[in-house]
Formats: C-alpha cells, sequence, structure tokens
C-alpha cells in the first residue's frame, strides 16, 4: 500500500526530504530534517543561494555556516533542478505569498513552482505547502494540479497544509520547539503529514481540515495585526494628550492576568504580519463578507510612517529646522531588532519619505553591512558606522529598529535630535522625542 510504503520510509529515515524555497523558513527546516537522520534535497530558483550552500555557506545572519556544512555532511544538497523534485519522497513548499501593487494576495511563486513540480511528481509523494495563504488555497490551486497528473490525491499523492511559525533570531524557540499544525486533504493525507513532520518536530498538531491549517495560520498573525493596531492607536492618543505610551504599556503589563502587552513602532514588518490579514480580507469578499475591524487595524498599521514623519517635522519646526536639507540617519533598517530580514521593514518606507521631502538619508545597521536588493525599493547605501562625529554629523537620528549591538548611550550623547519610535529612551531628554 502506498500510505504503509511511505510511513515506513518516514520511521526508517530512508526518505529523502525536499524542500522548495531556502529561505528564512525552508533553511531551517532543511537543517531540522537532517539533524534528524534525513537525506534532504534543497531546491532553489536562485542559483547564487544554491552555490552557496553547496560550499557549505550560509546567506542568513542567525544561521550558522558550520550548520550548513554539518548538513551537507549528512548529505544535502541544493539545486535549481526542479526535475531533481521525483527524488524526494516529501515536498515541502516554502516560498514567499507577498501582496500585489493593489494589496491583493500574490499567489505566483506558490504556483509558479507547483507547475514546476507537477511535471515531475510521481506516486507515494507528498507535498505539503507551508507559505501562508488564504482559506482554499491548497484544495482550489495545489490539488487540480496534482489530479492533472491522473493521480488521486489520498491515494496516490498526499496533499496537506503545515502553516511556517519561523521566528528568526528568537532564542526561546526553534524549528524543533514550535508546535506544527496539520491539515490534510483526506484522512490518508492527514496520517502521512503527521507522520512527516512529527519526527522533525516535538508536537504536531491535526486540524480537520487544509483550510482549517490555512485559517489558523491567518488569526495567528491577525491577531498581532489588531492588537499592534490597537496600540499604535493608543500611541497616538497618549502622544496628542502628553502621556509616554510606553509607560503606560509597563505599567498595564504589571497585571497578571487579561493583559498582554504589544509595542507600538514605526509600521509593520516581516513576512507576515503587514501581508496576512490582506489574504483572508481579500477571500472574505467571495463570500460577501466586509472584514471591517481587520480593515481598520491595517489602515492604522499602514499610517505609522507617515505619522512618524510628522513627529519629525513638528520636532524640527520647534528648532526652526526643515526636513528638506536636512542630513538623516536611520537607525536600524530590518524589520525587527536582531535580525538581518528586510522583508517589508516599515524603515525603508520612513526612509522613501524622507527622501520625497528632501532629506538626504544614510543609515546604520550592523545586521544590514549594506543595502539590499529589493524587488520594490532600494537605496545605493552602506551602513554608517557609529562613532561621536558620524552621529553628530547628522541633524537628527531616528531610531527605527531597536537592535541590542546600537550603544544607546553612545547615541543620547552625541545626537543633536533623536527621533525614538521604540521606546528606548524611557526617561525624558531635551534632544529625544517619542514617536
Amino acid at each position: 500500500m502506498i500510505l504503509d510504503d511511505f510511513l515506513g520510509k518516514i520511521e526508517n529515515r530512508s526518505a529523502t526530504i525536499g524542500i522548495v524555497g531556502l529561505g528564512y523558513v525552508g533553511l531551517p527546516l532543511m537543517l531540522r530534517y537532517a539533524e534528524v537522520g534525513f537525506r534532504v534535497l534543497g531546491i532553489d530558483i536562485d542559483g547564487e543561494k544554491v552555490t552557496r550552500l553547496n560550499k557549505g555557506e550560509s546567506y542568513i545572519e542567525h544561521i550558522a555556516a558550520s550548520a550548513i556544512a554539518a548538513a551537507r555532511s549528512k548529505g544535502f544538497e541544493a539545486t535549481t533542478d526542479f526535475s531533481r523534485s521525483t527524488e524526494a519522497d516529501a515536498l515541502i513548499i516554502c516560498v514567499p505569498t507577498p501582496l500585489n501593487r493593489y494589496r491583493e494576495p500574490d499567489l505566483s511563486f506558490v504556483l509558479n513552482t507547483m507547475d514546476a513540480l507537477t511535471p515531475h511528481l510521481r506516486r507515494g509523494q507528498i507535498v505539503s505547502l507551508e507559505s501562508t495563504t488564504y482559506p482554499g488555497t491548497t484544495d482550489e490551486e495545489l490539488k487540480p494540479r496534482i489530479e492533472s497528473r491522473g493521480f488521486k490525491v489520498g491515494e496516490d499523492v498526499f496533499l496537506v497544509f503545515s502553516p511556517e511559525r519561523e521566528d528568526p533570531a528568537n532564542p526561546d524557540f526553534v524549528t524543533r520547539t514550535i508546535p506544527k499544525v496539520c491539515g490534510g486533504t483526506t484522512p490518508a493525507c492527514q496520517k502521512a503529514g503527521m507522520a512527516l513532520y512529527g519526527v522533525a518536530v516535538d508536537r504536531v498538531v491535526p486540524v480537520s481540515s487544509t483550510r482549517a491549517a490555512e485559517m489558523t495560520k491567518l488569526l495567528e498573525n491577525i491577531h498581532r495585526a489588531v492588537n499592534i493596531g490597537l496600540v499604535n492607536e493608543m500611541k497616538i492618543i497618549a502622544d496628542r494628550m502628553g502621556i509616554d505610551i510606553h509607560e503606560v504599556i509597563r505599567a498595564a503589563a504589571t497585571k497578571p492576568f487579561g493583559f498582554v502587552p504589544y509595542y507600538p513602532g514605526p509600521g509593520l514588518g516581516g513576512h507576515c504580519i503587514p501581508i496576512d490579514p490582506f489574504y483572508l480580507t481579500w477571500k472574505a469578499r467571495e463570500y460577501g463578507l466586509h472584514t471591517r475591524f481587520i480593515e481598520l487595524a491595517g489602515e492604522i498599521n499602514s499610517t505609522m510612517p507617515q505619522w512618524v514623519v510628522g513627529k519629525i517635522t513638528e520636532a524640527l519646526n520647534e528648532r526652526a529646522r526643515a526636513i528638506r536639507g536636512s542630513r538623516v540617519l536611520v537607525l536600524g533598517i530590518a524589520y525587527k531588532k536582531n535580525v538581518d530580514d528586510m522583508r517589508e521593514s516599515p524603515s525603508v518606507e520612513l526612509m522613501e519619505l524622507l527622501v520625497r521631502k528632501g532629506a538626504v538619508v544614510e543609515y546604520s545597521d550592523p545586521h544590514v553591512p549594506v543595502f539590499p536588493k529589493m524587488r520594490q525599493h532600494h537605496f545605493d547605501l552602506k551602513s554608517v558606522p557609529l562613532t561621536p562625529e558620524s552621529i553628530a554629523g547628522f541633524d537628527f537620528v531616528v531610531l527605527a529598529t531597536n537592535h541590542d549591538a546600537f550603544d544607546y548611550e553612545l547615541i543620547a550623547r552625541h545626537a543633536r535630535l533623536i527621533v525614538d519610535t521604540r521606546g528606548v529612551y524611557l526617561q525624558p531628554a531635551a534632544n529625544v522625542v517619542k514617536a
């Protein structure tokens, strides 16, 4: 029986695991399967990534090259050749699901990947989609492509959705310890998916369908987006009233029940929180529903960079200065602290808004030494080293991402004006403006 053969290969570690998309999600997953004794085949369209991985090098800051080299010694190999996917018993798809210019779901990476894999599918394989998407994607898009080859899902090929839950550089959780949600297209698919992930993570959480698994991921991230939207709105109200929102949050967080602290910032960043709510709002329209609450939170969060620029304008006006012609240093351009991940970083939008207003913008980020190539944004810049002279040379600095590596005392001593969007500076100071 095909299912029994697959389960046997998983149990005795003879299965080959194919990871399609070797980024912030796929690479840690690859390392985990190699660690527990599986041969792993990585597939990616980026030839430069593939070359570096096959040399035992890493291109993600928090993943050590030694870990890649160790996986290579255990049989890991990377390739750009999708025809080799037939070698894999499991194909785990970890590719981006961004938004298009109209803020609608862009499934092109998922669909192009599946189209590239489909000609090489064979009986006995499992296909697992980990990319965040709207409920119905696995059933409506992947299943027909698999069946176009004449396979019956649940008998010949198994299909599941298991949303990624990576949190880059979080020291408290690793791939093994983060529970994995899994929903199968059929009971046989579910059994195959539970076995696939059960050997790699400590706990696999079954749900009744791929749609339930897809919705689970959206709920997790919309929960954060809505609460961040709430605290961002509270920040604006508190600012108008002359109250420090960070002091309020710290005080509220002392309540041992019924309150979870969320923190405001210059906008939302990362591969999930700024994007995922729009996947659900788009799909909900198919059912005649208008997700007012979710969209309002998204509206508030998306206006945060403009609000920060407004605070900068006020602070400069009080000092008889204008943004136009000012030299500005943006501190931190990664989307969150202590990572090199630039996806959807609000710092980049801040930089663009300031440039449009005539500022001369530079940045300092120890995790991003050179501004990377991005699909929609680019600055021909390198990170500015922080010295007393360099800090003092700018008209103002914007603390956008609060990396631990920054010397905040040094910055406070030498900066003419600090616009603090992260609540780093707790005590009032003449050269600090909270934003």
